[in-house]
C-alpha cells in the first residue's frame, strides 16, 4: 500500500500489458492459458465474470487463491489451504510473487492478481484486468459457438459511451473506495469518499428507467462498477470507512440493479465468493484491522430479489 505526503492513496499501475492476438507472441488458443484469481479481489472478479460470459471455462482454465494476504502476498492452497482455494497446478507456487519471480527473478513491482498465465511460453501475459477483459471479449471468438460470439461487452458504436462511464468510475469508485479506506489523513479521507457518494449518486440518476449503465444492453461498463457495488456493503461501508449510506438503504436503483446481475446472471453469481470477500479484507489489512476479526453482517450478505 502506498500513501503520498497527504495522506491519500495512489494505486501503482500494472506491470505486464502484453496481448493475445492472432499474428502475436501469444496466439489465441484453446488450453493455453491460465488465470490466476482472487475470489476477494474486484479487479479479478472482472476477468472471472467475463470469462462466464463469454463461455471460456473450457478454453481458459484458472487458479484461486486463498483470501488471506500476508507478508508473502497472496498464497496457493498449498501454503494456506483455505476453502475453495487452489494449489498452482502449473508452476506449484505457494505465493502468486513466486510466478512474477519466476518470469522476472529481480522484479520489483506489485505482485497482483489477476495474472494471465501462457502455458507454452511460461510467462506472465498481463495482469491488468481491464485489458484482460478485452482480450477474452474478442480474442477467442475463432472458438466459441455464435450465441458467444454474439456476446461483445465493448461494442463498436458504444464504445465512446463506455469508456466516458469508465472514466469517473473507476476513479471514483472502484479506487474511490480504496482511496477512502487507506486514507491517513483526515483531509485525504474526507475528499475520496465524498467522491465515492457524488459518483454513487450519480449512477442512481443514470439507472432512472435503465437497466444497464450504457445502452440498453449489459457492457463492461456494468462489470466493471457491479464488483465494487457487491462489496460495498459487506466490506467497503466498514472497513473502508464509506458509511455515509449503504447501497441496500440509500440506493433503490442501485441495489436493484447489483441484486437483478447476481440472482439473474450466473456469471456474476457464481465468481462472487463472500467468505473470501469478507475474509481478505479484514484478514488483510491490520494497519486498519489490526485484530483480523472478521465481522458478521451484513445479514444477508445480499438480499434477495
Amino acid at each position: 500500500m502506498k500513501t503520498e505526503d497527504d495522506g491519500s492513496f495512489k494505486r501503482a499501475p500494472s506491470s505486464y500489458r502484453n496481448v493475445v492476438e492472432k499474428g502475436g507472441k501469444h496466439e489465441p488458443e484453446a488450453d493455453r492459458y491460465h488465470l490466476y484469481v482472487s475470489y476477494a479481489c474486484p479487479w479479478a472478479t472482472r476477468t472471472l465474470i467475463v470469462r462466464k460470459l463469454k463461455g471460456l471455462e473450457n478454453i481458459i482454465s484458472v487458479s484461486v487463491v486463498s483470501p488471506r494476504m500476508g507478508e508473502r502476498g497472496w498464497p496457493f492452497a498449498s501454503a494456506d489451504p483455505y476453502p475453495d482455494a487452489d494449489e498452482d497446478p502449473f508452476n506449484q507456487s505457494s505465493h502468486v510473487r513466486d510466478l512474477y519471480l519466476k518470469v522476472e527473478p529481480n522484479y520489483g513491482g506489485r505482485f497482483t492478481v489477476p495474472v494471465l498465465w501462457d502455458k507454452k511460453l511460461h510467462t506472465i501475459v498481463n495482469n491488468e484486468s481491464s485489458e484482460i477483459i478485452r482480450m477474452f471479449n474478442t480474442a477467442f471468438n475463432h472458438l466459441l459457438p455464435e450465441e458467444k460470439v454474439k456476446v461483445d461487452l465493448y461494442p463498436s458504436e458504444l464504445r465512446a459511451e463506455i469508456d466516458a462511464v469508465n472514466e469517473w468510475i473507476y476513479p471514483n469508485i472502484n479506487n474511490g473506495v480504496y482511496r477512502s479506506g487507506f486514507a491517513t489523513t483526515q483531509d485525504a479521507y474526507s475528499k475520496a469518499v465524498h467522491e465515492v457518494f457524488e459518483a454513487l449518486d450519480r449512477v442512481e440518476e443514470i439507472l432512472n428507467g435503465k437497466e444497464y449503465l450504457v445502452g440498453d444492453r449489459l457492457t463492461e461498463a456494468d462489470v466493471r462498477l457491479w464488483v465494487t457495488l457487491i462489496r460495498f456493503d459487506p466490506v467497503y461501508v466498514g472497513h473502508f470507512k464509506c458509511n455515509l449510506r449503504t447501497i441496500r438503504d440509500g440506493y433503490p436503483l442501485t441495489h436493484k440493479y447489483t441484486q437483478k446481475l447476481y440472482w439473474n446472471n450466473d456469471a456474476f453469481k457464481s465468481s462472487t465468493n463472500f467468505d473470501h470477500i469478507k475474509t481478505h479484507y479484514y484478514w488483510s489489512h491490520p494497519m486498519i484491522n489490526p485484530t483480523r476479526v472478521v465481522p458478521a453482517g451484513p445479514v444477508p450478505n445480499i438480499l434477495p430479489l
